[in-house]
């Protein structure tokens, strides 16, 4: 087998997903089609090398439907030679597209490859593809399958997070974006033009640099009534030590759905000189896990343990943790089970802070951990996203 080297990475600003945030007027197509040509230029890479575009995206629904990573290179103008496949695991999809890229690279089917991931969710809503296990009741509870909240307060539960300690991690989510943002340590963020409103996005949107512990305690918890509707004794059925579920979840300590996408051009050793372009990081291996439906959102956490598993890790031996932020209870559980310290992990802020455009969210991580090793003179990192359903993936990548 051969290596999956990294080359280079590009992504947007994450906009704000309503009507006023400053990518929404984009069609996701558009979006791609700016990225696409920065790689081509950063890079000065001839398209017709590239033998195939992988791209996450979780709601493949009007705009975003019809094989999104094929018709979008055709968008572009880039030869029709390069291949394209679509990948849905829920959040964790753009890791995965990553993880197929690397792959096809190791295994001599390519030499270089671009993966990454989009969702422009203020045009594409979460769950505007109307899919039967997440709008008949009857049948997502046959199914398993509850909303992201649920998952996430029942994790709060089984935890011992309390409302203070998750309101803490989101104020701390926020100041560290803050700080990075203001510090200039997202390098890779492309310049992406809107000429509907006039306007080139630089910075991500959704940050609220003043967050504080008494604003966010003032939110009301938002899966309350969800529970009180069937999820809970669902959940408490399977966890009988449980005398109830602990609702803490709020808007303020919960993801922010966003606007954005991203992409990571992959090569062999061969392609660094094509392109004249050192590699800047190896992909070392990467795992998936499925963890306990219920939860919904563990499968970070246990993809991360696997991939650590596998490769003989201790925490001590990795440099960095980009982990899900997906609700502020999933911090403590990696926290807990897997003994990452906080100054490991998510150093720059999560989605709670930075958004969460959720088929691009994983290989944003990917990027924002490499960038983040290299301006520390570090080496090693772990990325990893959690889906739904209990569905995780993780990568392992090493500086070059």
């Amino acid at each position: 087998m051969q290596t999956a080297f990294i080359y280079d990475w590009v992504r947007s600003a994450r906009g704000k997903a309503k009507a006023d945030g400053g990518l929404h007027d984009l069609k996701p197509h558009d979006l791609l089609k700016q990225l696409y040509l920065s790689v081509e230029q950063r890079n000065a890479l001839d398209p017709g090398l590239l033998g195939e575009v992988v791209l996450g995206c979780v709601t493949q629904h009007g705009e975003q439907a019809g094989n999104i990573a094929k018709t979008s290179t055709l968008y572009a103008g880039w030869p029709n030679t390069i291949g394209g496949l679509t990948v849905n695991r829920f959040c964790s999809s753009s890791i995965d597209a990553l993880g197929i890229a690397a792959l096809k690279v190791a295994g001599g089917q390519e030499q270089a490859m671009i993966a990454g991931g989009v969702e422009m969710m203020s045009r594409v809503p979460m769950l505007a593809d109307k899919a039967t296990v997440f709008v008949d009741p009857a049948f997502a509870a046959q199914c398993q399958m509850l909303m992201m909240g649920s998952g996430a307060d029942l994790i709060a539960t089984l935890c011992g997070v309390s409302r203070n300690q998750a309101d803490a991690i989101a104020c701390e989510s926020q100041q560290r974006a803050d700080k990075a943002r203001r510090e200039g340590y997202f390098t890779s963020i492309v310049p992406i033009h809107n000429p509907v409103k006039g306007l080139t996005i630089t910075e991500d949107e959704c940050i609220r640099a003043h967050t504080s512990l008494a604003s966010l305690a003032a939110l009301p918890a938002m899966f309350a009534e969800l529970g009180s509707q069937g999820v809970d004794s669902l959940q408490l059925a399977a966890n009988p030590q449980l005398q109830a579920i602990e609702h803490i979840h709020t808007a303020g300590n919960s993801p922010a759905m966003a606007d954005a996408a991203t992409l990571l051009l992959l090569g062999d050793a061969a392609l660094a000189e094509t392109l004249g372009n050192k590699p800047r990081a190896r992909i070392v291996a990467a795992a998936t896990a499925s963890a306990d439906p219920l939860q919904v959102l563990s499968g970070c956490v246990a993809a991360t343990s696997k991939l650590m598993a596998q490769q003989q890790l201790s925490v001590a031996d990795v440099d960095l943790f980009e982990l899900h932020e997906a609700f502020a209870a999933t911090v403590v559980k990696c926290h807990q089970e897997l003994g990452i310290p906080y100054d490991k992990l998510n150093v720059n802020g999560g989605v709670i802070a930075l958004g969460h455009p959720m088929g691009a969210t994983g290989a944003i991580m990917t990027g924002m951990l490499l960038d983040e090793l290299e301006r520390r003179g570090q080496h090693r990192g772990i990325v990893a996203a959690s889906g739904a359903a209990g569905a995780g993936s993780a990568l392992l990548i090493e500086l070059v």
